[in-house]
């Protein structure tokens, strides 16, 4: 049993009932309680230093960080992203981190499908224009019902969105690159590849990891090939759709709208893109509901028991 866990991200310090649920497993755990500043390798390492377990999501884990901390051999995940980690180094230190794939998917899922709504029904322009005092009249949006749904991946999130879009008799289309039959044949998916989720998908949903097959994927290029008529929803990674193309097409009118959860820097940084009125777009508040982060907490101690020696290649999915 680990006497103090080290929690280095100020999004679980800064937040009571979180900071409550691991006091419980582990009463004398210490937090680092700024949300504002994201610690720096260094300051780990000093933060970590009278710790002997850790519990880390979104923070740099590589060589430097766990050689100044070689007493430091169990990490929870907390949350499903391992782009900050180092998975190489974690396997060449001993290091067994504790991660558990779609901990978070329902609050993700259910933050897509408002995005599709709203996108569809021109949420974002009306209620700026309502703020502004301009008084818009009504403007005629689409139902979700009935719509060709399209999800670039249909892992534990994309999962998710199928089943909450039960009610809504979508067409539901998916390219991932790998095969689920049974769950697509059980819930009405087709699987199609790349170029027909583009020209078909009058809602886009993108649920795929950021890597080097996906980043700046959704380019100028890929972008033009949808549908004027698409509405685009990324709640997945930054950096996958990219965001000058973006711009010139929302501008442009070439694309009805985007909603977009993540962005290549965080916060986000192009003022021009967020002012635009058909974008609707939060601060990755994908996973930010009380639900979820319980979830999440309540699983990052279990990976400190429950931790294993990882194979880099088998956590591809999630980096």
């Amino acid at each position: 049993m680990f006497r103090r866990p080290g929690v280095t991200n100020g999004a679980i310090g800064s937040v009571p009932y979180m900071r409550d649920l691991i006091r419980t497993a582990y009463p004398d755990a210490k937090f680092n309680e700024d949300i504002r500043h994201r610690m720096t390798a260094e300051e780990i390492i000093a933060f970590l230093a009278d710790c002997d377990c850790a519990i880390m999501g979104g923070d740099v884990v590589n060589d430097r960080v766990l050689e100044a901390l070689p007493h430091i051999r169990n990490i929870g995940i907390f949350g499903v992203g391992l782009n900050t980690v180092d998975l190489a180094a974690c396997q060449r230190h001993g290091v067994r981190l504790g991660f558990t794939p779609g901990v978070n998917r329902l609050a993700v899922a259910e933050l897509a499908l408002c995005f599709m709504i709203a996108g569809l029904r021109w949420v974002t322009p009306l209620s700026l224009a309502m703020r502004n005092g301009e008084r818009p009249r009504t403007r005629v949006g689409r139902s979700l019902t009935g719509r060709t749904v399209g999800l670039h991946g249909c892992g534990h999130i994309g999962k998710e969105v199928v089943r909450l879009l039960r009610p809504f008799g979508c067409t539901i289309i998916t390219h991932d690159i790998r095969d689920y039959p049974e769950f697509y044949a059980a819930h009405g998916v087709t699987p199609v590849g790349f170029d027909e989720l583009l020209e078909r998908s009058e809602v886009l949903s993108l649920h795929i990891p950021r890597g080097r097959a996906t980043e700046n994927l959704y380019d100028a290029a890929t972008l033009a090939r949808l549908r004027p008529d698409c509405v685009l929803v990324n709640t997945c990674r930054g950096g996958i759709v990219n965001e000058d193309a973006l711009l010139e097409r929302l501008e442009s009118g070439a694309l009805v709208a985007a909603c977009i959860d993540v962005f290549a820097h965080e916060p986000a940084e192009n003022d021009r893109l967020l002012r635009q009125p058909n974008l609707l777009s939060t601060p990755h508040a994908g996973a930010s509901t009380k639900e979820a982060r319980i979830a999440m907490v309540q699983a990052a101690l279990r990976g400190l028991d429950e931790g294993t020696l990882v194979d880099p290649a088998q956590f591809t999915d999630y980096l």
